[in-house]
């Protein structure tokens, strides 16, 4: 069931479900299985074909898809069956090692994918395995303390080490299997690095958002319920969170565009 977001009607949201979880086994199996065992030769189409099918009905020019935080068959599917994936992080030691397990275990996932689309009973199946090469667009830094407009240096150690880490080891892994833009793409973003964005921590603002149901950067002043300097300062908050996230989609559409050609 589609939420449709009231103040644009070019949005569409597919709210996640736990009974999601219960097609994870199975899912599992018929990755490992669906070359040999004919039964399970549609499951690993589905998804995309799912969403494929979505789009198409509403006429959508993107998908983005927020995957949870683990390295399931139910992910593997979904990144392998993209076109484009984006990294999120938080700067601290986990996500620092997290990087380190992706260096290792996208390859991997992109072994699995070649060889799904080779087999004939996937590519004959009534849910076809899409025959796509995910490209990574880059990462992005999110929930650290600002201090003056920039990270603090707790965090801002955090930052450069993933930001290397990805640089040094993320990126050349993924360059040497293909699932990387060219050179020339990256350097659109003007940056040192592969970070698409920085967004920091804008506290309260985040769960006023949801207790409304309504975007930040919408946020009335009577939904706030501030007044005087902190309405203030709230309101520029808002107004850096709208910039920041224009500024992101930007990006990704610049890159998508650059790698579609146009």
């Amino acid at each position: 069931m589609f939420v449709h977001y009231t103040t644009r009607d070019d949005l569409f949201l597919l709210p996640g479900h736990i009974g999601i979880s219960e097609f994870e086994v199975t899912l599992g199996i018929a990755q490992e299985l669906s070359g040999s065992i004919q039964a399970l030769q549609n499951i690993p189409g589905s998804i995309p074909h799912l969403l494929a099918e979505t789009a198409k009905e509403i006429h959508a020019d993107y998908i983005l898809i927020d995957m949870n935080p683990s390295l399931s068959s139910f992910n593997q599917n979904l990144l392998m069956t993209s076109d484009y994936f984006i990294i999120p992080t938080t700067p601290d030691c986990y996500s620092a090692m997290a990087i380190d397990s992706l260096t290792k275990v996208i390859p991997k996932w992109y072994k699995w994918s070649n060889k799904a689309q080779q087999l004939l009973i996937l590519r004959e199946a009534s849910y076809p395995f899409p025959q796509v090469k995910p490209k990574f667009l880059g990462i992005i830094v999110q929930n650290y303390r600002p201090r003056d407009g920039a990270p603090t240096r707790g965090f801002q150690q955090w930052i450069d080490q993933i930001n290397e880490k990805v640089t040094k080891d993320l990126y050349p892994a993924l360059e040497s299997h293909d699932m990387t833009l060219p050179k020339s793409a990256y350097e659109l973003l003007n940056k040192d690095s592969y970070c698409l964005a920085s967004i920091p921590d804008f506290n309260s603002l985040i769960t006023m958002s949801q207790e409304k149901q309504t975007p930040v950067y919408t946020l009335t002043d009577e939904q706030l319920g501030q007044s005087g300097t902190v309405l203030c300062q709230t309101k520029e908050s808002q107004a850096k969170f709208e910039e920041i996230f224009l500024d992101l989609a930007n990006r990704v559409v610049q890159l998508t565009n650059y790698a579609n050609g146009n």
